[in-house]
């Protein structure tokens, strides 16, 4: 019975320190062309954000696709040589890196239209100097999923089986 109360008190502490999180682009609509005087939509949600390495984004989409690529295809909206292609319907795509990321939809005049992101990560120097800055409330509670977490909770239970 004590070996299970330590497991319980550390999974707590490992919860409240868990530093990666996933966040759902677009919230609850997802990835899919923004309404004409949204065009900017997904680029205000991603400003609101503090992504930090190791962070993923979710995507969510229907008959659509996220494509991570450069800046200058991202200013051109072209999708020829894509750094990522993704058409499953549900990416995830890890920020394995501090700097700029650049999305865009592959599918045929979406960018255009305003389907398209920049995220910047935040690295260990510029975290350092963003002082302990949290991420945003909503992402927390709604967006955010410790991934290693939930790694660590299938090995608890399994451990305790």
């Amino acid at each position: 019975m004590e070996l299970k109360a330590w497991v319980f008190v550390t999974f707590v502490c490992v919860l409240q320190t868990a530093s990666c999180f996933q966040f759902q682009v677009g919230n609850r609509a997802g990835w899919r062309v923004p309404l004409a005087n949204q065009t900017q939509l997904y680029n205000e949600w991603a400003s609101r954000e503090r992504f930090t390495i190791g962070d993923t984004v979710r995507f969510k989409y229907k008959k659509d696709s996220v494509m991570e690529v450069n800046k200058t295809e991202y200013n051109e909206c072209n999708s020829s040589r894509p750094n990522f292609f993704s058409n499953n319907g549900d990416t995830t795509y890890t920020l394995d890196r501090s700097g700029f990321f650049y999305f865009i939809s592959g599918a045929t005049g979406h960018c255009e239209k305003g389907q398209r992101m920049i995220v910047w990560v935040i690295g260990q120097d510029e975290d350092s100097t963003a002082g302990s800055q949290p991420k945003s409330y909503a992402s927390k509670i709604h967006n955010a999923v410790p991934l290693y977490v939930l790694f660590l909770i299938m090995s608890v239970f399994q451990f305790l089986a």
